[in-house]
């Protein structure tokens, strides 16, 4: 045998080098990416083996081949994502690794073509980003990407935003012909190159050999970003697989932000205005102060949709912020809000601020001047409650921690975890829809809006006529409302573009978020032309003029001692 030697990744996160190591007759046919055993410091541990490496008399020998890992073409992108994200490439490897060994791999079958009638439902648009209503089934633009790209060698990667909505979609798949891979406990059909691989965020880390194309549904979702260390984002993510593959990228989004218009062209497809539910706005300002938590037009549309066969026939959603407090005056029920930024108020003190504390104030209303404002501030528990009491019904909450195999009743109170639960109903309550408007983020605007529409496919769209979404708020003013009602977000999007490219927002920037004890003292040593460094309530924000100028700067500075986190955005 030719004396060979590989470089090996450990698992142990903080060592994020490789170690060289020499083959024995044992492990002679390992691969790039495989997954080894090796003496590291005395200590027996798992790795990857990333490379080659000049052999010497000196190295240790290889202890143990444990089977398959990511492909060795996918290489390359980890080691990109580790940069981009500011994460030991572990953390990469140990995500596209099976949880279980893998010393076999199945035969992949070759893409087959779709039937008559199939094809004839598929549709063909070009790679891009695509602008879908909320309740447009893309099941025609899947058939059609797949069918696009079936000559071409490698796999389709189809994305969604939740496991149970890629588990619907596999079967909807495999009744029309197509070879469909998902969940870890096909790990070997994906590694083994099949057709289609379907899945959430995970899948654009698939350890398919080549990717032919790739579809993202609902491509602004946040399920697609990873909230914990490290914070990668599934759709950048396969932009640059797109990229090194030579693969067609499409990316639908009801309401595209201003990162995924610069992912591709940009077209509208089907009836995009029909396709968004009838809209009902309950201004609490104009509300009896008498009334309960749900408004008179609320309680209106609830008591029509009981009347429904839906199986689930009200839902009623409130999105909690978790320190975020909202104040509205007693008199005339305007909100608590900056008069710098618009942002709500909170209590810091004595005083009302916003989370940046702009203009510090006393407790009182800049509308009326009244000094009785109240805290709007409801948990499930408290909602579900007096609902029950107001529509004389039976509630069921629904939270994250809820079990799933527990019988629902007819009226369903709860956070988002109901567009897990809920498929149908007849009426979708947003009981305080200022919490999503006034959210402290800079995409709160087109998260109301994408709530609502995950609300419509609960309802159905206007065209169809079932249902409707009821949005109580004291701002009915706000552009986002009338936007809504409308059915037409172009002046919603057009202002975020501008919004981003002014703030430095991505892709007009990047920003890093850096937090823990160790903190300071990183970013004292992130100096350099196109970056700048400033204090957030948690720690610092580091942004930069793009993303590279960022990685670098990361990159180049000393970890310090003590706890540290780094989420690049």
């Amino acid at each position: 045998m030719t004396a060979r030697a590989v470089q090996v990744i450990t698992e142990v996160a903080p060592v994020d080098r490789p170690f060289d190591y020499a083959l024995t007759d044992a492990t002679s046919n390992v691969g790039i990416g495989d997954r080894v055993r090796i003496d590291f410091n005395h200590r027996s541990v798992r790795g990857w083996i990333i490379g080659d490496a000049p052999w010497t008399e000196e190295l240790k020998p290889l202890t143990k081949w444990l089977g398959y890992g990511p492909p060795g073409s996918l290489m390359a992108l980890l080691s990109w994502a580790s940069e981009r994200w500011y994460s030991p490439l572990s953390r990469f490897l140990i995500s596209t690794s099976p949880k279980r060994l893998v010393t076999t791999l199945p035969s992949a079958p070759p893409a087959s073509s779709l039937a008559g009638a199939v094809l004839a439902d598929a549709l063909e648009v070009a790679p891009g980003v695509i602008e879908l209503s909320p309740t447009t089934d893309p099941l025609p633009l899947i058939l059609g990407a797949y069918e696009a790209t079936r000559e071409v060698e490698g796999s389709l990667l189809v994305l969604v935003p939740t496991e149970a909505w890629a588990h619907r979609l596999r079967g909807r798949l495999e009744q029309r012909g197509c070879d469909v891979a998902s969940g870890e406990a096909q790990w070997d059909r994906m590694r083994a190159g099949w057709p289609v691989v379907v899945g959430s965020r995970g899948i654009a880390l698939a350890p398919v050999p080549k990717v032919r194309g790739a579809f993202v549904v609902d491509a602004d979702d946040e399920a697609y970003r990873s909230h914990g260390a490290p914070t990668w984002d599934a759709v950048t993510m396969l932009r640059e697989r797109c990229r090194r593959d030579g693969a067609a990228l499409w990316c639908t989004s009801s309401i595209p932000s201003p990162e995924l218009l610069d992912a591709g062209p940009y077209e509208k497809a089907g009836d995009v205005v029909g396709g968004w539910p009838s809209i009902l706005v309950a201004d609490r300002r104009l509300s009896d102060p008498h009334d309960g938590v749900l408004s008179r037009e609320a309680l209106d549309a609830a008591h029509r949709a009981l009347k429904s066969a839906e199986p689930v026939a009200v839902a009623v959603v409130l999105q909690r912020l978790g320190t975020g407090r909202l104040f509205a005056c007693r008199k005339c029920g305007e909100l608590a809000r900056c008069g710098e930024c618009g942002q709500a108020e909170e209590e810091f003190g004595e005083q009302l601020a916003c989370r940046e504390r702009h203009e510090p104030r006393a407790n009182f209303c800049r509308s009326c001047n009244a000094t009785n404002l109240k805290r709007v501030r409801v948990g499930v528990t408290t909602l579900a409650r007096d609902i029950a009491v107001q529509l004389a019904q039976p509630v069921s909450e629904l939270t994250a921690t809820s079990d799933p195999t527990v019988a629902l009743e007819r009226v369903v109170v709860g956070t988002e975890a109901i567009w897990q639960r809920v498929r149908r109903c007849a009426v979708v309550v947003f009981v305080d829809f200022d919490q999503y408007l006034l959210a402290p983020r800079a995409s709160s605007r087109r998260s109301a809006i994408t709530a609502v529409g995950k609300a419509g496919r609960l309802v159905g769209s206007r065209r169809e006529g079932r249902g409707a979404v009821v949005l109580q708020t004291r701002r009915g003013e706000d552009p986002v409302i009338e936007a809504l009602e409308r059915g037409r977000f172009d002046e919603v999007v057009a202002d975020d573009v501008a919004t981003a490219r002014v703030l430095g927002l991505a892709p007009f920037g990047a920003r890093a978020e850096v937090s823990g004890d160790g903190a300071a003292a990183f970013v004292e040593q992130l100096t350099g032309v196109g970056l700048g460094v400033h204090p957030t309530a948690s720690g610092f924000e580091v942004r930069a003029r793009d993303v590279a100028t960022l990685t670098s700067a990361l990159r180049h500075a000393r970890r310090p001692g003590g706890k540290l986190r780094v989420a690049v955005q």
